[in-house]
């Protein structure tokens, strides 16, 4: 009886936060079609030779020499965000995510895992005992406005090796290699194969040569993409989805379960931690672990079973332990740049956990008497989607082309010009940026992209030069896709 009334207790306030400010709790979204949208955005971030099924038309070829000045081919993969650099960390965080959207939650997303899984593969076996992580100078590209068909500035190819470790990028691109591997086991199992062994390479390289690409690399990777929560959460991340594509089932058996159980507790294992990104794993490996936990009752993997509680208890208004900042219109708000990344993941991470506790009868714990049903982290997960989709209170949708109003001045080179098919002759560098600071809407629509988001007020500035609110990136798609394929499913309704 005192776990109903905990139950009922956290239920009521998950629906307060509902109704802060008036916003509407019954939006009524088409979620098939914002899911269609959200992985067409990934056509747009293709570098590369695109292929004759590309459906976002005004994108063509581009940096098709990637590599060549290092003697290794490096065409392909995706640009993180509205720039024209490859960056291997927050690269391979999309795959990983894509993947598990994928494996998880059903999402029909496989050609855009496999156009970065192919990358990472090329990346990871180009030469032998390094990784490669980027392509491209930032400082460089940064000078220029340009469309990606259209770039001259360098793009020098950057490397790991043993002298020059990276444990954070090649821990994350092994856990990329292995979950693209599972989404790939039953429909092409060579391909599924050449993945994993990648992946198992990959991580050895990660874990026998430890550092963080951050110093190696520091002059071209900060401030861009700074690995500030060091490479443990990468070790450990990598081993549990390395566990699980080593495995017919997530067992207790195995060698990376064995490097779990040995090497977890100086990797992170007992630390709580409140924030998912393309940095930082640390709850998205408790939630994954989880999995393992509540389906085998491993005593060993109870602990991250305790802290994912204690993450999931941060989130829930009413819950012991909450923590989590909220706009006045009911939106997570982590921080000013680019905060829909945050809530992206979080509403992805409270739906794969929802899903895993419901199997196993279970619900969160937040200490005392409080539990949080499975259903509650459903709701919560359902209000920061329905934000993102228009229900705020700006009535504006923030994933462009989705809606009647949406942000139409996207912080986007490609989006933000004429395409190449509308204006065949090149736009320098320097003439570029009359589109950048232009007024007027983009070019091109660059759909399914989802901005950085409205400020802790819910305000949004609809303006190219608003980086921080106005770019949408691919690591703010990626578990979008999974938590879009949720509620598009039968299993919303349930």
């Amino acid at each position: 009886m005192r776990s109903s009334k905990a139950y009922l207790f956290v239920s009521i306030a998950v629906a307060a936060l509902c109704l802060i400010a008036g916003v509407r709790t019954a939006a009524a979204f088409n979620y098939a079609d914002a899911l269609d949208k959200a992985i067409l955005f990934f056509e747009a971030q293709r570098s590369g030779k695109l292929p004759p099924a590309q459906r976002v038309a005004w994108r063509a070829d581009s940096a098709l020499s990637d590599g060549s000045a290092s003697n290794v081919d490096l065409v392909g993969g995706y640009y993180d965000a509205g720039d024209n650099v490859k960056f291997g960390l927050p690269m391979a965080f999309t795959v990983t995510m894509l993947s598990w959207s994928v494996l998880e939650f059903g999402a029909d997303a496989e050609p855009a895992v496999r156009w970065g899984a192919d990358y990472l593969l090329k990346a990871a076996t180009a030469t032998p005992g390094a990784l490669w992580v980027q392509v491209a100078d930032p400082n460089q590209d940064h000078k220029c406005w340009e469309r990606p068909e259209d770039m001259d500035t360098p793009r020098t190819a950057y490397k790991v090796t043993p002298q020059s470790p990276g444990s954070d990028v090649a821990g994350e691109t092994a856990a990329a290699l292995a979950a693209a591997s599972l989404v790939f086991r039953a429909r092409d199992p060579a391909y599924s194969s050449r993945l994993l062994a990648a992946a198992r390479k990959v991580f050895d390289f990660a874990d026998r040569y430890r550092g963080s690409y951050s110093d190696s690399l520091s002059s071209v990777v900060s401030p861009f993409y700074t690995s500030y929560s060091g490479y443990h959460d990468e070790l450990l991340w990598a081993a549990a989805w390395l566990h699980l594509a080593s495995s017919p089932s997530p067992s207790t058996n195995g060698v990376y379960m064995s490097y779990i159980s040995t090497n977890g507790g100086n990797l992170g294992a007992e630390q709580d931690d409140y924030t998912i990104s393309w940095d930082d794993k640390r709850v998205a490996t408790k939630v994954l672990l989880s999995k393992v936990f509540l389906q085998n009752r491993v005593d060993g993997l109870s602990v991250y079973k305790s802290h994912a509680d204690h993450y999931i208890c941060s989130l829930v208004p009413g819950a012991s332990g909450f923590q989590s900042q909220y706009t006045p219109g009911g939106l997570l708000f982590k921080e000013g740049d680019s905060n829909m990344q945050y809530v992206t993941s979080t509403a992805f991470l409270l739906l794969a956990y929802a899903k895993d506790l419901a199997s196993a009868g279970g619900a969160v714990s937040c200490g005392g008497s409080t539990a949080v049903a499975p259903s509650a982290l459903v709701s919560l997960a359902k209000r920061q989607v329905d934000y993102i989709l228009g229900a705020n209170p700006a009535g504006m949708s923030y994933m462009v082309g989705f809606g009647g109003r949406y942000p139409r001045r996207v912080h986007h080179r490609g989006a933000s010009m004429p395409s190449v098919r509308d204006h065949p002759a090149r736009i320098g560098c320097d003439e570029g940026f009359q589109y950048l600071h232009s007024s007027g809407p983009d070019q091109n629509v660059l759909v399914g992209a989802v901005v950085g988001g409205p400020d802790q007020r819910d305000a949004y500035t609809d303006s190219r030069d608003n980086y921080a609110q106005a770019e949408p990136s691919t690591y703010t798609n990626a578990p979008l896709v999974g938590a879009l394929a949720f509620f598009a499913g039968p299993r919303a309704n349930n």
